[in-house]
């Protein structure tokens, strides 16, 4: 009768291990490319110069006048997509630096260039 049962047991434990191998997916191995390593690092570079950005004293100044506490703008921050923080990176990128001359400005130092060469000669 034990013997049996140990028959039994060894049957059904047999089975078990036979059946987790079937259900098992075979693992799979890939290479992870650089292209795809960098824009996840890209995107959290982005992402922390964005916050620090907005950390900015005057920065969260100006967006408290704008009726967007600093700590929900850092929400927002972490719940964009990292092409929304791509986009928005690149766009304050490409905003001119704080010594940038406007078409208006030119045209004014071209006229007091021109003044003062009237008046030397």
């Amino acid at each position: 009768m034990v013997h049996r049962i140990q028959q039994v047991i060894n049957l059904i434990v047999a089975v078990c291990l036979l059946g987790s191998t079937v259900w098992i997916a075979p693992a799979g191995a890939g290479m992870i490319g650089t292209d795809k390593v960098a824009t996840e690092s890209q995107s959290n570079n982005d992402r922390d110069r964005l916050k620090t950005l907005v950390a900015r004293p005057e920065i969260a100044k100006q967006l408290e006048t704008l009726g967007v506490p600093p700590d929900k703008a850092q929400e927002r921050i972490n719940a964009m997509t990292d092409s929304e923080v791509r986009t928005l990176a690149g766009r304050i990128d490409a905003l001119p630096a704080g010594g940038a001359f406007t078409d208006w400005q030119w045209v004014m130092i071209v006229i007091g260039i021109i003044i003062i060469v009237l008046l030397i000669v």
